[in-house]
């Protein structure tokens, strides 16, 4: 390996970030001082950079194996974390391991071990009993969102994983929730803890909208007066889900959808989309509540409301994040009863709205990334210089290991896709479509 970048400050200049927030300043001392730490704090606060900026600087280039384990309780969050690392452009090896995809394709990606492996439980102790994963270089390890982990059944998974790590010198544990109280097998005996669940500043416009008639048009209506704003309606179900989407259909609302009897694939786009504008509106179940960084939401909509407060508050959590003010709409059909947890929430009107506008932004497919030697500034000469794109009208770019996907104007989208595809980028011929 040449070279990682390993300095903070380097890492958050490629990144972006001008400063750290407080919380993250106080993770990253306590992870530097102390060998267990437990990080409470709120859903897109910043954990994940900050235990990984900490942890990376303890990580040694001149050995060839796996050194910081990741455990989360979620494919999405283990492909998220992945992506930041990714980001940060340490030039350290990363690899996600999660249910979902091809176990084989795992084994290959870990022939060559990565110093940094981020996986869900269940995958990552299926990995170790096929002895595919080296341990004893592992010296530290992090259960992010460990309570969603123990709430989904991963217990024993996490004993066996923890129970084989004989090496480990630090124990980072987060969580946004102080739900649940730290297991036994973990041993975190006298830990630093950081408790930021109660300190952050936001302002959350919470109200009920009733609906006389029928939910499903109070819901347009509402969507009608939100406009251009980006946000998640969460229903209870499945099925709710489905008609609710049919209906947003009928009426011709773009939106795309997020649930867990998705395909991976499905789900991974749906999300993809969802960040770079070219959808608007996310309808989920819980599985979005908590566990993705889904930043900029301007609302959520309880189309359905949840039967605990946890899930409530979860779901609000979406919006009003890092001291930005957010809505949260609950709709209450005729015949509802109001959730104790909800009484006291005031009644607004919905206000007058026009026909919600077309989405502003479409996303290609490009066949092409990372294991191809393509890089994001190669896509965005590929779409400027032969797709006759202007800047303004090209979007986030989101390079995989063996594809892309990029935001581009909505107006120019089918042009750009027959233009380019089957153009060269790099050495290889890729297919560029619109999903």
């Amino acid at each position: 390996m040449n070279n990682p970048i390993k300095n903070q400050v380097q890492i958050l200049q490629k990144m972006g970030i001008d400063q750290l927030n407080p919380m993250q300043i106080e993770a990253i001392d306590a992870i530097d001082k102390s060998k267990e730490v437990l990080i409470l704090s709120p859903t897109g606060t910043g954990k994940t950079l900050a235990f990984l900026l900490p942890l990376i600087e303890r990580l040694n280039p001149s050995l060839a194996e796996t050194q910081l384990l990741i455990l989360v309780p979620a494919r999405e969050l283990a492909i998220q974390i992945e992506q930041v690392v990714r980001d940060m452009g340490t030039g350290y090896k990363v690899n996600a391991v999660y249910g979902g995809r091809s176990g084989s394709k795992e084994k290959i990606e870990l022939t060559h071990a990565p110093t940094i492996l981020v996986g869900t439980p269940g995958r990552v102790a299926d990995h170790i009993r096929r002895d595919r994963i080296t341990l004893h270089g592992i010296k530290n390890l992090v259960i992010d969102e460990f309570d969603k982990s123990l709430e989904i059944g991963f217990e024993k998974e996490m004993k066996e994983i923890v129970s084989a790590l004989h090496s480990l010198d630090r124990k980072i544990l987060t969580s946004a929730t102080h739900k649940e109280e730290v297991p036994g097998f973990l041993e975190f005996n006298n830990p630093i803890t950081l408790d930021y669940l109660g300190t952050a500043s936001k302002i959350l416009d919470l109200s009920w909208v009733h609906s006389s008639k029928n939910t499903l048009d109070t819901l347009l209506n509402l969507l009608e007066s939100l406009g251009d704003k980006r946000g998640i309606i969460f229903c209870n179900f499945k099925d709710t889900l489905d008609g609710v989407s049919q209906f947003l259909d009928e009426n011709q609302v773009e939106h795309t959808c997020f649930f867990g009897g998705m395909e991976q694939v499905d789900r991974e786009r749906s999300l993809i989309q969802f960040r770079n504008s070219s959808q608007r509106t996310l309808l989920a179940t819980d599985l979005a509540a908590r566990g993705i960084d889904i930043p900029g939401l301007d609302y959520i909509v309880h189309y359905e409301m949840p039967p605990r407060e946890e899930e409530f508050t979860h779901r609000n959590g979406r919006t009003a994040r890092m001291n930005a003010d957010g809505t949260a709409i609950c709709i209450k059909g005729k015949n509802d009863k109001i959730p104790d947890y909800a009484r006291g929430i005031k009644k607004k009107e919905i206000e007058e709205g026009a026909k919600i506008p077309k989405n502003k932004w479409k996303t290609i497919f490009v066949s092409g990334g990372r294991r191809d030697k393509i890089s994001k500034g190669d896509i965005a000469g590929l779409f400027i210089k032969k797709g006759d794109l202007e800047g303004s009208e090209l979007g986030v770019i989101e390079l995989k290991t063996d594809c892309a996907f990029v935001a581009v104007s909505s107006i120019k989208a089918d042009a750009l896709c027959h233009k380019l595809n089957n153009e060269r980028l790099k050495k290889k011929k890729v297919r560029i479509h619109k999903i």
